[in-house]
C-alpha cells in the first residue's frame, strides 16, 4: 500500500523526469545566493515587516480620525506607505526595519508604480500573498515579476 501511494504523490515517471531539476534552496532557480545578501527573504521577516507596516497605517490614520478609530482609512495610509516607496526605493517601512527589500526578478531597475499597485492590491485580497513557490514567491510575487530579498 506505501509503495502505491507513494507512487501516486510522485506522478507518472514520465511527469518526474520532465520536470525542472530539484533545487537546493529558495531561489535558486533565479539565480539567487543560498544565504545572506541578495537571497530570498525569510517568511518570518516578510511577516513581520507587513505588521509593522500594518501598525503604522493604522497609526498614521488615526492621527486624522482621533478620536474616532480609523476604519477603512487604515486600507488608504497602509496602500500608500505600500505602493510609493515600493515603487521608487524598492522597501515600506516594516521591510526597511526588517531588512528586507522588493526586487524585479527581468531587470535592475526600481520595481516601478504598475508592479508594487499590483502587489499592494493582491496583498489586499490576502490569498495571493499567502500561497507560495518553491522559490519562496508568493502569486503577488510572481503576477508582478517580483521578488523579496534579504539586505
Amino acid at each position: 500500500m506505501g509503495r502505491i501511494l507513494g507512487s501516486w504523490l510522485s506522478g507518472p515517471a514520465s511527469v518526474r523526469e520532465s520536470r525542472e531539476p530539484e533545487q537546493h534552496w529558495r531561489g535558486e532557480r533565479l539565480g539567487l545566493p543560498e544565504q545572506g545578501s541578495g537571497s530570498v527573504a525569510p517568511t518570518g521577516r516578510r511577516a513581520l515587516g507587513f505588521l509593522v507596516d500594518i501598525v503604522l497605517a493604522a497609526l498614521v490614520a488615526g492621527l486624522f480620525t482621533a478620536p474616532e478609530l480609523p476604519g477603512n482609512w487604515s486600507l488608504v495610509s497602509w496602500a500608500l506607505i505600500t505602493v510609493l516607496p515600493v515603487a521608487f526605493f524598492g522597501f515600506t517601512p516594516g521591510m526597511a526595519v526588517t531588512g528586507i527589500w522588493v526586487a524585479r526578478v527581468d531587470a535592475t531597475q526600481t520595481v516601478g508604480l504598475p508592479r508594487a499597485l499590483l502587489r499592494c492590491v493582491l496583498t489586499a485580497v490576502i490569498v495571493p500573498a499567502v500561497l507560495w513557490n518553491l522559490d519562496g514567491r508568493s502569486w503577488h510575487d510572481r503576477l508582478s515579476g517580483t521578488v523579496v530579498l534579504r539586505r
